[in-house]
């Protein structure tokens, strides 16, 4: 049973966990939503100065609330790809620096495949094969989980994702920044079916549809155009349009996935990323999964927007299986989840 000490620097949060396989011993993050809430979104810059000045007291207080010492731990992990890169390297060289002052191995971990092991967190007797949807403000992805390491895309967004599809719709309507949360709430106030938006549907060119794949950017564009017209008449119900616009997406993102896994004989769908905290998102994948017979878990909240125990979770499994990564290895702003084994060299 491998204890991994693991770093999740990919974009805003600066998360250390310390992770024996599928037990969570210590979990920080330390969130810059605040710093960057003035600016509406991320400043990359930003966020590794943010990094780099509180990464060294993460790594202290994971410790100390895990309370084990480093010979403990059998392996230091941290987040290589996807992300911002500035972000990525602060993660990177202090997991490589404590790699080699402890005499430990490193492992660098895929941002993806982190929020796929947030579901063997939740359920630990989960096992492959399995669907995972990961949606959140970078990525929405449908991902046939074949067995541990090996994946294959089968559907993803063609523009924005779907997190990032919240903050857009949340600034036009001035709500603030993160957007999802924000929404969330207040559609709980609005009637979900007052207006109609377009469920974004990719044309194929022999005719027909994509079934697997997703597009947000019209449905932004739709809510831009209601927002125009109603500013117009002189009010705009927020919480409607709010009420919406979630309700559109959790029933296009329940409806994709639910066909993606009965067209892959797969009985389970795993829920990642930050939306999988969404309520309405919940609500219909929870009555379609019981409506086909079909499993679906959901992380606990705590583990749906990024932190570092599902890097660490993923990290054991890796460690268990004899794979670790060369210390020359470099981050990568982006990386198919397909080529995830490219970063392990094999005991």
């Amino acid at each position: 049973m491998a204890t991994i000490l693991a770093i999740e620097t990919s974009c805003d949060e600066t998360a250390v966990a310390i992770v024996k396989n599928r037990q969570v011993l210590s979990s920080i993050v330390s969130s810059q939503i605040e710093l960057h809430r003035i600016y509406g979104g991320v400043v990359p810059e930003l966020a590794s100065r943010q990094h780099l000045e509180i990464i060294n007291p993460c790594i202290a207080q994971a410790i100390s609330e895990a309370q084990i010492d480093w010979q403990q731990i059998d392996a230091i992990a941290a987040t290589c790809t996807p992300g911002l890169v500035g972000a990525l390297l602060v993660g990177v060289a202090a997991a490589k620096t404590l790699a080699m002052i402890h005499n430990k191995p490193f492992l660098g971990v895929h941002h993806l495949e982190g929020h796929i092991y947030a579901s063997y967190l939740a359920q630990p007797e989960l096992q492959p094969p399995f669907l995972c949807l990961l949606v959140s403000g970078g990525h929405t992805s449908s991902i046939y989980v074949k067995d541990y390491g090996e994946y294959k895309l089968l559907g993803a967004t063609r523009d924005d994702a779907a997190g990032e599809a919240f903050d857009k719709v949340a600034r036009l309507l001035n709500l603030g920044y993160p957007g999802g949360p924000i929404i969330d709430r207040l559609a709980e106030q609005g009637n979900p079916r007052a207006y109609q938006l377009p469920e974004g549907r990719i044309s194929l060119p022999e005719g027909g549809y994509h079934p697997y794949d997703f597009s947000f950017s019209g449905m932004k564009t739709a809510v831009l155009r209601l927002v125009e017209k109603l500013e117009s008449q002189g009010e705009i119900p927020v919480a409607d349009i709010a009420a919406s616009f979630q309700d559109t997406v959790a029933r296009v993102l329940t409806r994709r996935s639910i066909k993606c896994a009965l067209d892959h004989n797969l009985n389970t769908i795993a829920i990642g990323g930050g939306v999988a905290a969404n309520s309405g998102l919940r609500k219909y994948l929870q009555q379609a999964a019981e409506k086909h017979d079909l499993q679906v878990c959901f992380p606990p909240m705590k583990f749906c927007t990024d932190n570092a125990a599902m890097i660490g979770c993923a990290a054991a499994e890796h460690f268990n299986l004899g794979h670790t990564s060369s210390l020359n290895l470099n981050v990568q702003s982006r990386m198919a989840i397909e080529k995830v084994m490219q970063l392990y060299q094999y005991a």
